[in-house]
């Protein structure tokens, strides 16, 4: 058991380590910006794009999961068999290991065409729509033309009126 002495030191050693503004009364640490919260800095995902290939322990777990369910069927618990999953991959040998690291690397090469693919999607998608912000762009300036020399038509003829007015 520890002493009252014992505790005070504890006390004292992690009120030295905090900043001194911390230690007063009534002092609180400024709110963060309203604006920006963790939701909003982050990106939003693409439902479209390719999920990402498993690695070959992944590959392992996949089958080794079906087993272990078959020997095991009490053990409903994730964590029991990811434990279990990982000591046999640990205690697996190369040659053992080669067929889920060949799985693998098929399953890499076919989502780095599927990633291909999407990036060519994205890049065509974004041309679109630059050239159709362009020509909305382009109908907008047109617009703004014409209601500039319509403007300058109507100045025109009242400086006309004016004139006629000062003769």
């Amino acid at each position: 058991m520890k002493t009252a002495k014992g505790k005070d030191k504890a006390k004292t050693t992690k009120e030295a380590l905090k900043p001194v503004d911390d230690r007063k009364v009534g002092k609180r640490k400024a709110p963060a910006e309203k604006g920006e919260t963790r939701k909003e800095k982050k990106a939003k995902k693409d439902p479209n794009k390719p999920k990402r290939a498993p690695s070959a322990f992944f590959v392992f777990l996949e089958d080794f999961r079906t087993t272990f369910k078959k020997d095991n069927p009490n053990v409903k618990a994730v964590s029991a068999v990811g434990k279990a999953a990982g000591q046999k991959w640990k205690s697996m040998s190369q040659d053992e290991k080669a067929p889920y690291e060949e799985k693998a690397a098929k399953r890499k090469a076919e989502y780095e065409k599927l990633m291909d693919a999407y990036n060519k999607n994205l890049e065509e998608g974004s041309d679109e729509s630059e050239k159709s912000r362009s020509e909305v762009n382009d109908e907008d300036e047109a617009s703004e033309e014409e209601a500039q020399l319509e403007k300058g038509k109507a100045g025109d003829e009242e400086e006309d009126d004016d004139d006629e007015e000062e003769d």
